[in-house]
């Protein structure tokens, strides 16, 4: 029992380290650093966190945070390369690994959403965040959800992303291929993205509640693909279905219930 008259002890807010932040939504497949777990390989940048496989030579799913902390001036780097991260002995993608294949290096977390410093927006080129991505699809489609996500920043909210890729097959300016790289690489069918907007603010995981927007799009990784990325929402349920991941994981059960089932119908532009 609790006596007196005294104002109540508030909690501490709790400081984020950059990996937590990037992480904040959980980990979606329970990946993890271990090097056993070759096709589930957990990396934790400042900038992003991701799940990469040795397999397929992608990552499965990339998640990062932007707001306007992240946002700056500096320029795009353009520095395409290996990542010096992976574990020892792992083949390691090149930034000419994609070269003639009629894909492009595409971009999970984007470049425009770490321009900070030129060093967060160096790191967005390891190849670690790139997916063979079918030039239409990430030139337009997936271009204009990524503005409209820095737009949404510019209008006073705050986004966790988390994006990925499945499946095996895919149609690039030169046709259809499953793989590039003389196999190294796959190319997937299907590329999704999971946007969680939050109004700028502080305790952003218990501010996520049953009427927090919530945008999930899946589209196909084909140069005939739609340049309305509105046209290809879907809910966070079908993405977890097709993918078995846990995309919410950190968010109290009865408020996923309330979000993972619903489509969004909100403002694209």
């Amino acid at each position: 029992m609790l006596s007196g008259c005294g104002d109540p002890e508030v909690a501490p807010q709790q400081t984020l380290t950059l990996e937590e932040e990037q992480l904040l939504l959980g980990n979606p497949s329970g990946a993890t650093a271990d090097e056993s777990n070759d096709n589930d390989y957990l990396m934790l940048k400042p900038q992003f966190a991701l799940s990469y496989s040795r397999e397929r030579g992608t990552p499965n799913w990339v998640s990062w945070h932007v707001n306007e902390d992240w946002l700056g001036e500096a320029e795009r780097q353009n520095d395409f390369r290996s990542d010096p991260a992976l574990p020892e002995g792992w083949y390691r993608v090149t930034a000419s690994s994609y070269t003639g294949s009629g894909f492009d290096r595409g971009h999970n977390t984007p470049s425009a959403d770490r321009t900070k410093s030129e060093e967060d927006n160096s790191a967005t080129f390891l190849m670690t965040n790139m997916i063979p991505q079918a030039p239409r699809n990430n030139q337009e489609t997936w271009a204009d959800l990524e503005d409209y996500t820095r737009d949404l920043v510019g209008e006073g909210m705050e986004v966790y992303a988390v994006m990925g890729s499945y499946g095996e097959g895919g149609t690039g300016s030169q046709g259809s291929a499953r793989t590039i790289d003389e196999g190294r690489v796959t190319v997937p069918s299907r590329i999704w993205k999971v946007l969680v907007v939050l109004e700028e603010g502080e305790g952003d995981l218990g501010r996520i509640n049953s009427a927090t927007r919530v945008i999930a799009v899946d589209t196909p990784n084909s140069n005939s693909v739609r340049a309305d990325w509105g046209s290809y929402r879907t809910t966070v349920d079908a993405i977890e279905e097709a993918t078995g991941y846990n995309l919410l994981s950190a968010v109290s059960v009865q408020v996923q219930q309330a979000l993972e089932g619903r489509v969004d119908m909100g403002p694209t532009e």
